[in-house]
Parts: C-alpha cells; structure tokens; sequence
C-alpha cells in the first residue's frame, strides 16, 4: 500500500514541530530521574519495551499492510531512531547534566544534512550550509563554555550523545528516502517491534521488579520511563516521520534545535546551572534553525 502524505502547510508543519520540541526537550530530565533508580541498559530496554509493546496493537492491526520486502530498513530505523541513542543517552545523563544532553542533541540536523549529502547524494544549497555551520557553531559554544558546574573529565560522556545524534541523522534520511510513501505510523509500528523483543528478553533478567518496589523513587522513575516511552517515543516518532515525509528530513530534524531551549528550562526549575554563554549559542542555533528552512535557492 503506497501512501503519500501531501505536503503539510507551514501552520501545520511547525505546530508539530513545537510540539515534538517540547515532548523531546522533556526527556532528558525524564532519563535524568529515571537513572535515579535505574541503570542506564535498564532505563534503555525500558523505554524500547514499554513502547513496543504500545506498539504492537498497532502492528497487528496494520501487518497486511506491511511492505516486508524493506524489512532491512525498517530494523536499520528501529537502532539508529529509536535502539542505540536509547542506550546511548542513558549512559551519556550518568555524567553529564540533562542540560548538556539536550544541547548536544542539537548536532542532529547538522548529521542529518551530511548523511543526506554524502550518502544519499542530495543536492544542498548555500543557506543550508549556513544553516549547519551556525547551528554547530552555537552548540560547540555550548559545549566548550557552557556547563561550567560539570566540565572536564566528565565532558567525554557528551561523546555518546554526538553517536546518538548521529544515529538519528541517518534515521531520519532512512525514513525520507528509503521509506517514503509508507505510513508513519506503519515505520513506527515495525521497527519498535523489531527491537522490542531484545530488550524486553534483557529485562527479563534483571531485577527491575524489586528496584520499583523497594527504590524509594522507584515508581517515580517509572513514570518517567512510562512518560519517555508513551509520549516520548510513540506519539512524537510517529509525528516525527510524517514531518519529515510531509517536509523533508532537515526540516524534520530541526526540532533538535528547539529542544534544548525546554531542555534548559527544565535544568534550571532543577537546580542545573545556565550561563550568558548558554544563551548566545542558544541565538546562534536558532539563527541556523532558520538558515535552514529559508527556502531560497542559491
């Protein structure tokens, strides 16, 4: 079944953008009181299971509809969307600030824009360039001045989020270019189920169960998980791949220039500490964030 979305109005495109901003900017500081009772592989395979099961209804309902001959496709979508930066996160918030997270984050759509050049051969003009080299600019600022409460040793953790945010740039081009026409929600649907059962065969092996129970937090952290997964995961990456089909895949990923703003909001209604440096780099990704969707032609 070919399904093509039609391009959405700027209205629409940008509400869900907005939105998705302020979903995802939530999830760092949801990781950061998840790995208050948890570790990092349990939050991980939490967030993936909690969401292929979501999912699975879905699965079943629509599995006729289901084009398997792109099964490779789908599984490359479910580890580098949704499996490896799950993990990749996690293990990044055991040292470093949900603030830093979601700054770094902001590395997305500059990935995003060169696997899409490099890989898939996409034509790129000047403001898009432009575009990416601000949006680095501003985050390397964060990076490199920002977080003065944490720097230092710790400062390397933010590589596994730079993987993260690399994964994702060749998600989100998968989802573009090599299932295009396939409903959202159908990619969403197959891919978590795909990864699910290893996640959930792990947990099997922890004591989980005991952590919630005994952890004076530990229904807390599970809500945050429950929260991540249910909004987090499966109402915005469905969102998310109709807003890259209905735009494209820079557009879409844009929303990785927004989330730190709520990410920083929320580290400071947390006791996380935010500079004037954090603010001018913040300016300088917006400026790229809008370098990238003018639609001039150069």
């Amino acid at each position: 079944m070919h399904h093509t979305p039609q391009k959405a109005s700027p209205l629409k495109a940008y509400s869900i953008l907005i939105f998705l901003s302020l979903v995802w900017g939530s999830s760092f500081i949801l990781i950061k009181k998840a790995l208050i009772s948890f570790d990092p592989l349990e939050v991980a395979c939490m967030r993936i299971s909690i969401s292929a099961i979501a999912f699975t209804p879905f699965l079943l309902w629509q599995l006729k509809n289901v084009d398997w001959n792109k099964w490779k496709f789908f599984l490359l979508v479910g580890f580098t969307g949704s499996g490896i930066p799950a993990f990749m996160y996690a293990i990044a918030q055991t040292q470093i600030s949900s603030t830093m997270s979601g700054v770094l984050n902001s590395l997305t759509p500059i990935f995003t824009l060169i696997v899409s050049i490099l890989v898939y051969k996409n034509p790129f003009n000047l403001s898009k360039i432009e575009g990416v080299i601000l949006g680095f600019v501003g985050a390397a600022m964060l990076f490199i001045l920002g977080d003065s409460g944490d720097s230092g040793s710790n400062l390397w953790y933010g590589l596994f989020v730079v993987i993260g945010t690399l994964c994702y740039g060749f998600s989100s081009n998968i989802v573009q270019h090599n299932l295009a026409g396939i409903r959202s929600l159908i990619i969403s649907a197959v891919s978590f189920c795909m990864i699910g059962p290893p996640a959930i065969a792990y947990l099997s092996t922890t004591d989980i169960l005991t952590d919630i129970t005994t952890n004076e937090y530990g229904y807390q952290s599970l809500a945050a998980i429950a929260f991540l997964a249910l909004a987090g995961t499966v109402m915005a990456s469905v969102l998310f791949y109709y807003l890259v089909q209905v735009t494209d895949a820079v557009f879409g990923s844009t929303v990785a220039f927004i989330m730190p703003l709520v990410a920083i909001l929320w580290g400071l209604f947390d006791g996380e500490i935010f500079l004037m440096t954090d603010l001018i780099g913040m300016i300088l990704i917006l400026g790229g964030v809008y370098r990238i969707k003018k639609k001039k032609k150069d």
